[in-house]
């Protein structure tokens, strides 16, 4: 049995990939206005594909549906088949409240009554 492909082959498996990875994926960078899937995040870095995604470099964030996760600072670091791989230089947890300017003792009343 042969393990050679021809070249359309190897692309046309390379675009099937790629397709099923956009669509299991809920993850989304925002690049000024425009959202572009990611298609794979790992501890240093995230990847989009590289046929569609603008040129990006610096403060993004990212989305896991409506939910921002991270604001991240990125630089491009590698075209790897079909995917444009991104690294991050700085990556901060979004929070959904400030932070508190003082310190909260943690046996304090929540309220007090008059």
């Amino acid at each position: 049995m042969s393990t050679y492909m021809s070249k359309e082959v190897r692309e046309g498996l390379k675009a099937a990939q790629i397709a099923a990875l956009k669509k299991a994926s809920r993850l989304r960078v925002l690049v000024g206005e425009q959202y572009v899937p990611v298609l794979r995040l790992w501890k240093d870095g995230f990847a989009v594909e590289a046929e569609n995604a603008p040129v990006m470099r610096g403060l993004v964030d990212i989305y896991d549906g409506g939910r921002h996760i991270y604001q991240c600072l990125i630089v491009a670091s590698e075209l790897d088949a079909g995917e444009m791989c991104y690294e991050f230089k700085r990556n901060t947890s979004a929070q959904d409240h400030a932070p508190l300017d003082f310190y909260r003792e943690i046996e304090a009343p929540v309220g007090l009554l008059e």
